[in-house]
């Protein structure tokens, strides 16, 4: 298995609390807490984080005018649904 690339270390300040399930998490898995805070990281990132990127992405291609405008798209769903599709 090829090494992941690793960034320079990074500071990183948490609620106590949070740290302390953290670590508990790292013990129990026999894992840094690196570790535990890095997967958390993906899992948010794959999550809402990806949710966050895609409506960028849209608000960007409205933006750029690349768009339908909403009556037009209706009026081709109601061609296809009756079968007068071009």
């Amino acid at each position: 298995m090829s090494k992941v690339e690793l960034s320079d270390p990074i500071a990183l300040r948490v609620p106590v609390d949070l740290l302390s399930d953290i670590e508990k998490i790292a013990g129990a898995a026999d894992r840094t807490r690196s570790w535990v805070m890095v997967r958390a990281m993906k899992l948010y990132l794959a999550g809402e984080g990806a949710q966050i990127l895609k409506v960028a992405e849209g608000l960007q291609q409205l933006d750029n005018g690349e768009s339908e405008d909403m009556d037009d798209v209706i009026a081709d769903i109601e061609q296809i649904v009756r079968g007068n599709a071009a």
